[in-house]
């Protein structure tokens, strides 16, 4: 899984790449596995703040529009963070973990550059759930 995660770290470093950040001028990128394809994103910023998408959101929309239904690994890179930033400031926000939560399971690992890898469980916790989803 090291491997794995490893690579799925360095596609999400280029993706940041690809990111359209005008406002923040903070790359982010991530890659997801799905269906044993990694599927990447990066963050869209728009003058109106909230319109803004996460790059977590978007590559997990890549899968889903792609035709899966599970993800079972995220990457994120934030690599405009500074070096000895600290690990809240490199998270998944709220929003990017719900849409985690509709598509993957507590045990779905979710590497942070630079912070670490946690499970899906650990970052969102008593996940919000609707009776009779149909994510995972």
């Amino acid at each position: 899984m090291a491997v794995l995660m490893a690579e799925l770290l360095k596609a999400a470093r280029l993706a940041s790449r690809s990111a359209y950040c005008p406002y923040s001028k903070f790359h982010v990128g991530a890659a997801v596995l799905a269906g044993g394809r990694i599927f990447t994103g990066a963050n869209v910023e728009n003058a109106s703040y909230g319109l803004t998408i996460c790059a977590e959101r978007t590559a997990i929309f890549a899968a889903i529009l792609a035709g899966e239904v599970a993800i079972d690994a995220l990457a994120l890179a934030c690599v405009d963070a500074p070096t000895d930033a600290e690990p809240g400031l490199l998270m998944p926000c709220g929003a990017c973990r719900q849409v985690l939560a509709e598509f993957a399971r507590p045990e779905t690992p979710i590497a942070v550059d630079c912070a670490g890898t946690y499970t899906l469980g650990e970052l969102l916790p008593l996940t919000f759930r609707l009776r009779g989803a149909t994510g995972r």
